[in-house]
C-alpha cells in the first residue's frame, strides 16, 4: 500500500512538472508553425495553458492530499513532508493566480484592443498591459516549475529520512 501511495504522489508531481516542461515547446511550435497568424497561435496556446492549469490544480491537490496523509500512514515522517507541502501550496496558489487573475485580464486586454493584440501598435495601452501580463504569466509558470523541481527533490529526500 505504501508503494502505491508513493507512486501516486510521484505520478501527480511528474504529470504536473512534465506538462510545465513540455508547454513552452508546444507554445514555440504553435507560434513557429503559425508565423503569419499569431492570433490563432495565441488562441491555441491560451487554450493549452488553461488545460495545463487544470492538470496542475488536480495534480497539486492530489499530491498535497497524499503528502498530508503520508505521516499518518507511516509513509513519511511529519517534518520532512512539511516543506514539500508548503511548496505545493505555493504552486497551487500561483496556478490559481495565473488561471483566474492573469489570463482573464489578458483576455480583457485582447478584446479591448479589438480582438487581436497583434493588430495594434505596441504603445496602445491595452497592448502594453497585455504584454506586461504576458511576461508576468511566463514568470509565474517558471516559478511553478522551479518550485515543482524543489518539491520533487524534497519528496525524494523525505524518502530517505530516518524513521
Amino acid at each position: 500500500m505504501k508503494t502505491l501511495l508513493r507512486t501516486l504522489l510521484y505520478l501527480a508531481l511528474i504529470v504536473w512538472l512534465g506538462a510545465e516542461i513540455f508547454f513552452p515547446i508546444v507554445a514555440a511550435t504553435a507560434f513557429g508553425v503559425l508565423q503569419g497568424n499569431t492570433h490563432a497561435a495565441g488562441a491555441i496556446v491560451g487554450s493549452l495553458l488553461r488545460v495545463l492549469h487544470g492538470m496542475g490544480l488536480v495534480s497539486g491537490m492530489v499530491a498535497l492530499a497524499l503528502l498530508a496523509l503520508a505521516p499518518a500512514w507511516g509513509i513519511y515522517k511529519p517534518r520532512p513532508a512539511l516543506a514539500p507541502m508548503v511548496l505545493l501550496i505555493a504552486m497551487v496558489g500561483l496556478t490559481v493566480y495565473s488561471q483566474y487573475g492573469i489570463i482573464p485580464a489578458m483576455e480583457r486586454d485582447r478584446v479591448a484592443a479589438g480582438g487581436a493584440i497583434d493588430t495594434t501598435t505596441p504603445n496602445d495601452p491595452n497592448t502594453a498591459h497585455f504584454n506586461k501580463l504576458h511576461i508576468r504569466s511566463e514568470h509565474v509558470e517558471e516559478a511553478v516549475l522551479l518550485l515543482g523541481l524543489v518539491t520533487l527533490v524534497l519528496v525524494a529526500r523525505a524518502e530517505t529520512a530516518k524513521p
